[in-house]
């Protein structure tokens, strides 16, 4: 197994691929370790999922060993069944790091007290950590927001308890659950918890050009950077911001039909790893939506495209528009 945190304490500033549920499936994940993604991490699961036999939820567990370095992530507010959760993932599927999740703001979640749910009860994420860091040899590695709302917004002295109940690397998004997704991300919160703090500190947050992955490092001194909505339909962003931290001219975006090209091995990667074709491409809809993002006419492609419902059928979607751009080129 990869060691996570020699990796991070290497001085090459890793870049992560963040979970994030219903993006990051396993077709994904490869696709940016090729690109440059130095760790990836699973989608997350339900520990009571897991404990309880669901097919559905083991099904988000299985990785390839081309992905590794690989966090597997957890969530829950029951200790004995996080415990017995991150047993059963570190038997069965040995990846190199459990993760749990403090940073969901999802409603369905938070409103079982799971992902930044447990924000609002600090004493209960402290036991939560050291339940999942006692049930095995793995390192235990959390995830989290800055506080659940304004008034309870205090994430230095959440990294520290969570540091102190044996986390071994620390993520912060530096938003609160009541913030969601809007305004910016308080990258000087990541700076102030990369001072308090002894273990590794990765940042999240705001980075959509590979120019922010090297601005986040430069602005906090993280010891890694992860990149969640900044990857959708553009994996190529890792490798943007590698060069960027390695103070190279970062490469220009792929032309649209590089980005198609790219975008049509991904989703025969989700066909195969899904099993179930027309399942698949329902499903990669939202990553059609991603890589066709900012094209030429782009609505009108994603209007006809979002009701493809085979592979065949997208290709051709494609490839027509590729036709039809060319032709509209050459006909000026």
């Amino acid at each position: 197994m990869t060691d996570l945190l020699d990796l991070l304490t290497r001085g090459s500033t890793p870049l992560y691929l963040a979970p994030q549920a219903g993006v990051s499936e396993s077709p994904f994940r490869r696709l940016c370790r090729r690109y440059g993604a130095d760790v990836v991490v699973s989608e997350f699961v339900s520990a009571a999922g897991l404990v309880m036999g669901s097919k559905r939820s083991r099904e988000y567990l299985r990785f390839d060993e081309a992905e590794r370095p690989i966090g597997i992530q957890i969530f829950g507010s029951d200790p004995a069944q996080m415990a017995d959760a991150a047993a059963l993932v570190a038997d069965l599927y040995g990846p190199d790091f459990i993760d749990i999740n403090f940073g969901c703001p999802v409603k369905k979640v938070v409103k079982r007290n799971g992902g930044s749910g447990c924000l609002r009860d600090l004493d209960l994420v402290e036991t939560l950590i050291r339940a999942v860091d006692d049930a095995t040899d793995l390192p235990t590695t959390v995830k989290i927001r800055s506080g659940f709302d304004a008034k309870t917004r205090d994430p230095v002295g959440i990294a520290l308890r969570c540091e102190a109940a044996g986390a071994k690397v620390l993520c912060l998004h530096p938003r609160t659950r009541a913030d969601m997704y809007s305004g910016s991300a308080r990258w000087d919160e990541i700076r102030d918890v990369v001072e308090a703090l002894a273990i590794p500190v990765v940042g999240n947050g705001d980075i959509r050009t590979g120019d922010d992955a090297r601005r986040m490092r430069d602005e906090t001194g993280c010891a890694g950077i992860m990149i969640a909505r900044g990857s959708h339909g553009d994996p190529w962003i890792f490798h943007q911001a590698r060069t960027a931290l390695d103070g190279l001219p970062v490469p220009p975006e792929p032309d649209v039909e590089e980005r198609f090209r790219i975008c049509l091995e991904h989703a025969r990667n989700a066909i195969a790893f899904e099993r179930n074709a027309e399942r698949a491409i329902i499903d990669f809809r939202k990553h059609l939506g991603w890589y066709t993002k900012g094209v030429p006419d782009g609505r009108k492609l994603r209007t006809e495209l979002f009701q493809a419902t085979t592979l065949q059928e997208v290709e051709a979607m494609l490839e027509g528009y590729l036709e039809e751009q060319t032709a509209g080129v050459g006909g000026r």
